[in-house]
């Protein structure tokens, strides 16, 4: 019973729409052509008489030109109609609405780099419940809040350490990316800070993104942005952060410099302010300090801010042309019609000699 309701309720969500409405126009041609167009008719040959005007006045018949109109059955004028009016409906294309579809373009492409380094595991920073903390558990905290607010952009995750390697490519799944982030541990990735060849690798990532997003069919332009969380100066990177910087801007890839820790700390946990600063200049991008939670919860409200959502959501129904239908039934009206009239052809043909012999039977 269940099931019933079930497919009758499908049946009555379905609905309809033409796609040429204006052939219905047409519709009464028929009738048009029957009243104003006069019956078409034939020559045929006769036999000439030389007798015809005596053998008209002796029967008291006035002469007039003959002509002979088929006039169709019942069941052949249904016929008729019926297929005119699927013809008509045909011809305006009727359009079978689907279930509503739901599309979604994504606005931008979005990498977040993670310092793993020693530093990351100092307690110098309060959770929300007032206990201390690390900075690495203080960031992941943080960034759960920042990316729920990221509806549209791929997320990624970059770890570096005394190497970059990528965590999570580019990904619309909000929850894939956090589970991933919450599995990294500080020093997983080395002690020290390679800051340089973390923006290098994300560079990387995000041209290997868009070559196969082109090679997909993809071609319209997508923001790239990039989130550096960092608690230490650059240690020994292959490449500088200022020259990766400079590769950056020339790619439009725009860099957020989030620097964790008090700036006045020295050795490898030093933050170099002014290489942090000069890189997000060069970027396009922006430099922020947080020496603590609250601050750099303030750091990624900025940056949300800074590069607003550019999500785009769009609603359709499929639509599917049902016109093809009509036309087949068309046609098995017709070949029905054709073989019904000529059964009854048929069945004429052998009714008419039997009713001559049973006459001439009864005349003999």
């Amino acid at each position: 019973m269940s099931s019933g309701l079930t497919s009758l309720s499908s049946l009555t969500t379905l609905q309809f729409e033409f796609a040429h409405p204006w052939w219905w126009l047409i519709l009464p041609l028929p009738f048009l052509v029957h009243f104003l167009i006069p019956a078409y008719r034939t020559r045929q040959l006769a036999t000439k008489v030389p007798f015809f005007r005596q053998l008209s006045e002796a029967l008291g018949a006035k002469p007039t030109r003959g002509a002979s109109q088929l006039s169709p059955r019942w069941w052949q004028r249904a016929a008729l109609a019926l297929s005119w009016l699927l013809v008509v409906m045909a011809l305006a294309k009727p359009m079978v609405l689907g279930k509503p579809q739901t599309r979604e373009r994504m606005g931008r492409d979005l990498m977040v780099l993670v310092d793993l380094s020693g530093s990351m595991a100092e307690k110098d920073f309060t959770s929300d419940s007032g206990t201390k903390i690390t900075r690495l558990a203080a960031a992941k905290q943080v960034l759960a809040d920042f990316a729920k607010t990221r509806k549209g952009d791929r997320l990624g995750l970059i770890l570096f350490g005394d190497a970059a390697f990528v965590q999570t490519p580019f990904t619309a799944d909000q929850a894939v990316w956090l589970a991933l982030l919450q599995q990294t541990d500080v020093a997983m990735a080395g002690q020290s800070t390679h800051l340089g060849d973390a923006m290098g690798l994300a560079i990387k990532v995000f041209e290997q993104s868009a070559q196969s997003r082109i090679a997909s069919g993809d071609t319209e332009p997508r923001e790239q942005v990039a989130i550096v969380l960092t608690d230490g100066n650059d240690t020994g990177s292959f490449v500088e952060p200022v020259e990766a910087a400079k590769v950056a801007a020339a790619k439009s890839v725009r860099i957020y410099m989030i620097a964790m820790g008090d700036p006045r700390t020295v050795g490898e946990s030093a933050l170099d302010m002014d290489t942090i600063n000069q890189v997000a200049a060069l970027s396009g991008g922006k430099a922020f300090s947080a020496l603590n939670r609250q601050e750099l919860a303030q750091a990624y409200e900025q940056v949300g801010k800074l590069e607003p959502q550019l999500y785009e959501s769009t609603t359709y129904r499929p639509k599917q042309s049902v016109h093809y239908y009509l036309i087949a039934l068309v046609v098995v009206i017709y070949l029905t019609a054709f073989i019904l009239a000529s059964v009854q052809r048929h069945r004429a043909r052998i009714a008419k000699p039997e009713s001559v012999k049973e006459t001439g039977g009864q005349h003999g």
